[in-house]
């Protein structure tokens, strides 16, 4: 009796191993929020307040590829070091959306073609900025989706206020491996982003 309890223990034991871990991989497209709740949204897409005018998005989430979003968790903890954090406009882009947009405006000057996709459909791609301890965007150059030449990097004629946190946001996410588009200071994009492919997987 004895020797079949040990048996069927052993059994059960076995059963109980690592074969029943979840394994994580960093290209899992994962909520953001889920890494660091205290990160700011406002995701644009699921509310009129874009340049579409339109709500595109059935859900305000931010999610980006698990590597991207741990890179992004680590750019959070040290602005909060010094009583600042990050706000999310816009992250993965499922590519029906993308589709979307292109009706909406078909011109590649301001939207990706999504028969080429873009780094947001690859989940590569975080369009953000810097907000203080209560949540109140610091002056930038400009708002956000904004067309204009002062949304460029290169754009100098600028408040003070405006060109030093804009290279704060360009040093802190550089450090923690994204990399900038010249024409958005709020645009950027994970470093080895062609490794992704572009999904449609729904938000």
């Amino acid at each position: 009796m004895k020797l079949s309890y040990i048996i069927v223990l052993s059994s059960l034991m076995v059963s109980c191993g690592p074969s029943q871990q979840t394994v994580h991989s960093p290209s899992d497209i994962v909520d953001v929020c889920s890494l660091d709740s205290t990160i700011v949204l406002d995701i644009r897409y699921a509310t009129e307040n874009n340049f579409t005018k339109q709500i595109l998005y059935p859900a305000a989430k931010a999610k980006l590829r698990r590597v991207a979003a741990e890179s992004l968790a680590a750019v959070q903890q040290e602005l909060r070091s010094s009583g600042l954090g990050l706000k999310i406009y816009d992250g993965y882009r499922p590519l029906a959306i993308q589709r979307k947009l292109w009706e909406i405006v078909p011109n590649d000057n301001f939207v990706a073609n999504p028969n080429k996709g873009s780094k947001h459909n690859r989940g590569a791609a975080v369009d953000l900025t810097i907000v203080d301890s209560l949540g109140n965007e610091l002056p930038m150059p400009t708002g956000y989706d904004d067309f204009t030449e002062k949304a460029s990097h290169e754009f100098m004629d600028l408040p003070e206020t405006a060109l030093a946190n804009r290279a704060l946001l360009l040093e802190v996410m550089t450090r923690h491996g994204f990399l900038p588009i010249k024409s958005e200071w709020w645009h950027y994009d994970f470093r080895g982003w062609e490794q992704f492919t572009i999904v449609d997987e729904p938000l």
